[in-house]
Parts: C-alpha cells; structure tokens; sequence
C-alpha cells in the first residue's frame, strides 16, 4: 500500500475541506441527533407524569434556582454570536496563512491536467458524470435536488416538532435528507477525491496513481445486451424497463411508508399533490444508487437511448 500517496492527496489544499468534512459532517449529526433523542425522552416523560408537566421549563436540563426563565437577545444571544463571529474569523485568517493554494498557470488547451477536478464542492456533479448523461448530471439532477430540499417541509406538514430538535417527529424529514445529503452526495465528493485517478479511472485509497494504466472495460447500453440495435426499438425498450423501475421503486416505497405507525400517520395526512411529489423524489433519489451499482458491477452506461436523452 502506497501511503505517501495517500497522504499527498489527503494534506493538497484543495483537499483539506474533504478531510474535514469526513469528521464534521458525522460529529454534528451525532451531535444533532443526540439531542433530538434527549428532547424526544424529556416529551415521553412529560406525557408520562402530568403533574412534572406543569411545573418543569422543558428543558433537557432541569432548572437551578438563580436561572433566569427568560434569556434576552442582548446581551446573551449577541454575545455568543459576536465570540463565534471572532472565532471563525481567526480560523480563516490562519488557514489561509497556512496552506499554500496559489491560482495555477492561465489554462492550456495543448497542456491538460490528468486527473482535471472540479472543486470540491462540484466533485459529486462531476462523479455523476460517470454514470449519467451529461445533461441529466450537470443540469436535471441538480435542479431536482434544490427543489427536493425545498420539497422537503411542504410534505413533512407534522405540526409538531417545530422549533426543536426531535427525531420522533421528524424521521422522515432526517432519514431523507441523511440518505441524500451523507449517504450519496458526501460519498460521491469523496469517491472524486480519494478514489478517482488519472483518466478518471477507479484507484483505491493507498494504490498509486499510474498514468500509464489502461483498463480495457467495454461500457454498453442494456439493449445492446440483448441484441436491439434499431433506434425506435431502443427507444421502446429502454422505455419499458424504466417504467418497471418506476413501477417497482413506487412500489416499494409504499410499502416502506405505509409500514409504520408513525409513516402511516404521515401518509394519512397527505393530500393526493402531496404523496405524488413525494413519490416523484424518491423515486428519483434511489435511482442515483441503483444506476452506480449498475454501472460499477455490470458495465452498463445508459439503459434509456433515444435522440433527444440517455439515461
């Protein structure tokens, strides 16, 4: 196992965001979650004992003499703000004095970078480039993503659990986003980091980056596996087993809300608009991970041909 390797991609400065995503992004879920659990035992507790209802302040931490019941914005809340505010700004003045990252020579067309990486932050866009048609990657599917956070509130219409952490009351809304923010779009940015190579090939982490590597793997679309060449049967074909996919991906994901008490109570709240947005995104959401292990196990680029899309 190589490990400078490793190490030389891990301490480049475009990377160091990366690593530090690979602990912030957990401990702040934990972190987040741990007191959604405290607030979810504190409220089974209270509805337990009717009399600790009425006199406890619905804090996870019990309430000293000498605390005041009301905390003003000033100076308490500003305070807190204006130390974070400096805090913040040190940390950046230090980084950027500490890593090196100056802008590289004006672009060549004659001389290109191999492996060329989008910044960190578009690494998951390009990863999707792999498995995707570029319109789907770089346009459809970031469109669909923004507008799926957004969606997010609108399905989840719970009144309860507003204004503090809880995951009883919100375990759709958390799984979701968990599975589409931690589950997928992290793991992608660290697969273009850690794992993509020279010529975008696949280098497991400790393995050197060889340029001169070829790798002879023959990428074809799931109607040349069953010997359809003509463009209209294609066309018939690919449409036919996405519909399957939708069919069985609605499917399934019914039955998953539906299995329940608590996904039953939200489904018994949706209004027919409601449930079909909901479906729409989910749906789309797992077919990023079914279209991957498509891709990496089987070698199949695209199973929808036509003129105009592939998907």
């Amino acid at each position: 196992m190589d490990l400078h390797q490793l190490w030389t991609i891990l301490s480049l400065p475009d990377n160091v965001p990366i690593v530090l995503l690979l602990f912030v992004v957990p401990f702040y879920t934990w972190y987040g979650l741990r007191q959604a659990f405290a607030n979810d035992r504190l409220i089974a507790q209270l509805e337990g004992d009717p009399a600790m209802a009425k006199t406890h302040h619905r804090k996870v931490q019990p309430f000293k003499t000498g605390w005041t019941r009301e905390v003003h914005v000033w100076p308490y809340l500003l305070r807190i703000e204006f130390l974070a505010a400096i805090i913040v700004t040190v940390i950046l003045m230090v980084w950027s004095i500490t890593l090196n990252a100056p802008l590289e020579e004006p672009s060549n067309p004659t001389l290109t970078m191999n492996p060329s990486k989008a910044p960190w932050y578009f690494l998951g866009l390009q990863e999707m480039l792999v498995y995707f048609d570029p319109w789907m990657a770089g346009v459809v599917m970031p469109s669909l993503i923004i507008v799926g956070l957004m969606v997010i509130p609108y399905i989840d219409t719970n009144p309860l659990g507003n204004g503090y952490y809880t995951y009883k009351q919100r375990k759709f809304s958390i799984l979701t986003f968990i599975f589409g923010f931690i589950v997928l779009w992290v793991s992608m940015i660290v697969i273009g980091t850690l794992i993509r190579g020279p010529g975008w090939m696949w280098f497991w982490p400790g393995t050197t980056w060889d340029h001169n590597r070829l790798i002879f793997e023959v990428n074809r679309d799931l109607p040349d596996l069953f010997g359809i060449t003509g463009r209209v049967a294609k066309i018939i074909f690919g449409a036919i087993v996405v519909g399957l996919y939708l069919g069985a991906a609605g499917v399934a994901i019914h039955k998953l809300i539906t299995k329940t008490a608590f996904n039953r109570k939200i489904y018994a709240r949706m209004s027919v608009l409601q449930y079909i947005v909901m479906q729409t995104f989910l749906v789309i959401m797992l077919a990023l991970p079914v279209k991957i292990l498509i891709r990496l196990m089987f070698r199949i680029k695209y199973i929808w041909v036509t003129p105009w899309f592939n998907i």
